[in-house]
């Protein structure tokens, strides 16, 4: 089994401000961003109906009110398929065999909604090129009888077709057809033979955790048990954890309907029809999620839930960051999505960066994606921009999802309403948060070292900015942090000095002290020691002014580079405290 598929995007209509079809795009790291009740939430919201239905369950009230009677649509599109799946007595098959693929080869699934009464009605389809052609376009729905009547009507004959095998069948009678007509359609895959399909898709679904902002305290408070309990999912989802519960399943089943069958054959010589009347059937499978538990109590006998706010998310930090670790030093085969409202809340701002720290980590391993909302321009500071989606609203109050360039980082700034701290006295512009976290780190440990070294991690005259580094030209030319009012330090890395130098020139050219400067070595992730990598990575690599550390790296790890970067960031620069040179 493939470790998993990877979500790509999501796209609502009908639900709750959502009245248009409207697309997230979505990376390793995903930050929403946008004003209060704006719809940041619902985009997680929804994500949670589609993968669990649990801690946030699909109602009347989550259709938009311009809706009429029409039904919520939730779309998710995936990459990383399987290559090959078993949807009928053992025959391997793939998506693409089945024409269930889009045109880019992703998987696209759509779950249509109509929320009326307390049992919302729930179609899923898979939109995909699919066949169109009359008697070619609805073979996944049909019974295995009906494939082969399907066959002799078309008097298709291939030497090779099995009658006992749909997915032979499928194949042998799309192969006769000259011109399926290939088309972009929505096909059913949750009712009748078509949903053996879905019940093999959802083994490959990513794991996804919402843990809300909003939650009320109870003896049960999901804010500290959601995280162990998804300890438990991911811990279920292990093919080789799902191999063993499975095993347990069929020994239960093999042993219990032998029995039952024993009962009928004594209840047959008793009375023939009433044994000839029972049939050993079992109606589901064990739930295994709900028959494990597992606790965190307070060894003073106060409960988390009565602990204060800040306590209580102190618990997600400590869950990220373990996990964050653990993928770090064990391949996983298990993709999960974390989806995290507004991690900011109630946390110290020196909390907020070890959460920061914490998602980075996860989202640069493999299989792990991080979804974060915030309406809060300090923490916002501290992330990628690359990974923000604005979401706005047009005049006529249609919500959209902006992907930031250089206009949208205007609209973001205006609408955070991002305003100076009195403290701050001088800004220090970096290219992006590797470079915070990176300064920050060496900081802490040179100021341990020497106390007239600020310490940028707590000094509150000095405040980041990172500028990104595909706007940096706009930073500096349009000068948007004047209205600040405050000097301005630029620290670039030399390793594209023609890109970097007419910056420095520029901003040393000013009259305000303002001042600018590119590192001495070739990037900041040069300025390492190999034991701090070491201890992260376990490999050892020589380090000189010039070579490209994260290149190296790569080369030597098979990781990928721009991750490796985040890396060493969050991980190595704090291992520098340890290495000789600061002994």
């Amino acid at each position: 089994m493939s470790a998993g598929m990877k979500l790509e995007s999501v796209t609502l209509k009908n639900f709750r401000a959502f009245r248009e079809a409207t697309t997230l795009r979505l990376d390793d790291l995903t930050a929403i961003i946008g004003q209060n009740d704006v719809g940041k939430s619902s985009l997680l919201h929804a994500l949670e109906i589609f993968f669990n239905n649990q801690t946030v369950k699909v109602d009347a009230a989550d259709r938009n009110v311009y809706a009429a009677d029409q039904p919520i649509e939730i779309t998710c599109e995936f990459s990383g398929l399987p290559e090959r799946l078993v949807i009928d007595a053992q025959a391997e098959t793939s998506l693409e065999d089945e024409y269930l693929v889009t045109a880019e080869r992703k998987l696209r699934i759509k779950k249509r909604i109509s929320p009326q009464g307390k049992a919302p009605k729930t179609e899923v389809f898979v939109c995909a090129r699919h066949p169109t052609a009359e008697h070619f376009d609805n073979l996944l729905e049909l019974t295995q009888t009906n494939l082969r009547k399907r066959l002799d009507e078309l008097d298709v004959s291939a030497d090779d077709v099995r009658r006992n095998s749909n997915v032979s069948m499928r194949r042998a009678i799309w192969d006769a057809c000259e011109d399926l007509r290939l088309a972009d359609v929505e096909v059913p895959i949750a009712k009748t033979e078509s949903k053996k399909i879905w019940d093999q898709l959802q083994q490959y679904l990513p794991l996804y955790a919402l843990f809300k902002s909003d939650r009320e305290s109870s003896d049960a408070d999901d804010e500290v048990q959601n995280p162990m309990k998804f300890a438990i999912a991911v811990a279920l989802a292990k093919p080789e954890v799902r191999q063993m519960l499975q095993t347990v399943t069929d020994a239960v089943k093999l042993e219990a309907v032998d029995l039952a069958n024993r009962t009928c054959a004594v209840l047959a010589a008793l009375d023939k029809s009433l044994g000839e009347q029972l049939v050993p059937d079992f109606k589901a499978d064990p739930k295994w999620p709900g028959i494990f538990s597992l606790l965190l109590n307070g060894e003073d006998g106060v409960p988390m839930n009565k602990r204060g706010s800040g306590i209580r998310r102190m618990i997600l930090l400590g869950f990220f960051r373990a996990d964050a670790e653990r993928r770090a030093t064990e391949s996983s085969s298990t993709n999960v999505i974390y989806a995290i409202e507004e991690p900011e809340t109630s946390q110290h701002p020196s909390n907020q960066r070890l959460l920061l720290e914490s998602f980075e980590s996860l989202a640069s391993e493999s299989g792990c994606q991080v979804i974060l909302t915030t309406h809060s321009p300090g923490f916002a500071n501290l992330l990628p921009y690359e990974c923000f989606r604005f979401v706005d609203r047009s005049q006529d109050g249609t919500r959209i999802v902006k992907h930031v360039d250089e206009e949208v980082l205007g609209q973001i700034v205006e609408s955070l309403g991002v305003m100076p701290d009195n403290r701050v006295q001088v800004l220090l512009c970096v290219e992006g948060p590797n470079d915070i976290t990176s300064l920050t780190c060496l900081s802490r440990v040179l100021h341990a070292v020497d106390p007239s070294i600020p310490n940028l991690e707590e000094d509150h005259r000095i405040a980041f900015v990172p500028l990104g580094g595909g706007t940096l030209e706009h930073w500096v030319n349009k000068r948007w942090l004047r209205e600040f009012g405050r000097p301005e330090i630029h620290i670039y890395d030399r390793d594209d000095t023609a890109k970097y130098q007419e910056a420095v020139d520029a901003i040393n050219a000013r009259t305000d002290e303002s001042w600018a400067t590119l590192t001495d070595k070739r990037a900041m992730e040069n300025y390492l020691h190999p034991q701090a990598i070491h201890a992260v990575l376990g490999v050892t690599i020589a380090i000189d002014d010039e070579c490209d550390v994260p290149a190296v790296l790569a080369d030597q790890t098979r990781r990928n580079k721009a991750k490796l970067k985040t890396l060493l960031a969050n991980r190595a620069f704090p291992e520098m405290r340890g290495c000789p040179v600061f002994s």
